[in-house]
């Protein structure tokens, strides 16, 4: 069988050597964050944060960081590249761009956040 990141079945179990191997097949998914991990990335400011959340989606969209906002999850979704890699995935290295402040989707995956929890989507370099 063939892995394909879209097909959870064809997944492997986690393994934590799995990242230092990998060609970052995860960081080809959507990616939803919340306004904390707009905070650490630095896209928004704490008063932003506390103010209009439309307006800071209208904002961000317009900039071409996120997609969408879904006010009832309170999600946003990151925009992909037209390769779908993630925004802030380098497409030299492979490697994320904003790893010491990443998402906490991105901290969580694939232990406790995903589509197949315990299991990743790993392509060897």
């Amino acid at each position: 069988m063939v892995l394909d990141k879209d097909r959870p079945s064809t997944w492997k179990k986690y393994d934590n050597t799995f990242c230092t191997l990998c060609v970052a097949n995860c960081c080809r998914m959507p990616v939803e964050i919340k306004i904390s991990d707009l905070v650490r990335l630095n896209l928004a400011s704490e008063d932003e944060a506390l103010g209009s959340v439309k307006k800071l989606a209208k904002r961000l969209k317009k900039e071409g960081i996120i997609k969408s906002y879904r006010e009832g999850t309170e999600f946003f979704m990151l925009t992909q590249k037209s390769n779908d890699d993630c925004y802030f995935l380098d497409p030299k290295t492979r490697l994320c761009s904003v790893y010491e402040k990443r998402p906490d989707t991105c901290r969580s995956f694939p232990a406790i956040v995903g589509p197949r929890i315990g299991y990743c989507p790993s392509l060897r370099k």
